[in-house]
């Protein structure tokens, strides 16, 4: 699952590399709308994983933290773990997080 961020300002970073690699490894993917409830979709098993960027800390930090407590990984872009200071977050089972991980560094070199 992902989402979109909004930005009215022309040449501003989108998400379109990330979803079209994803749509390309993935049988589907979700736009639910809320950064909250796909992350509780992850925990809870509904989803197998969320992506998305530019988001504000009280989008995901109720999510990161039901993630983890449910035996989830969230973590910002690069890998490390997920923090308030993040605008970016990856969230998924650990079986799934390695694949989604190296899906975003790849397509993050190709900005």
């Amino acid at each position: 699952a992902t989402g979109f961020p909004y930005s009215r300002r022309p040449g501003s970073e989108d998400n379109l590399n990330f979803f079209v690699a994803f749509f390309y490894r993935a049988l589907g993917i979700r736009r639910a709308g809320s950064a909250a409830l796909d992350l509780a979709y992850t925990a809870s098993g509904r989803i197998d994983g969320f992506w998305e960027l530019k988001l504000k800390p009280w989008d995901m930090a109720a999510g990161a933290i039901i993630v983890k407590k449910a035996g989830g990984i969230a973590s910002d872009f690069s890998g490390k773990p997920w923090t308030l200071t993040s605008d970016r977050i990856i969230a998924a089972n650990p079986e799934i997080f390695p694949q989604m991980l190296e899906v975003i560094k790849e397509n993050e070199r190709k900005k």
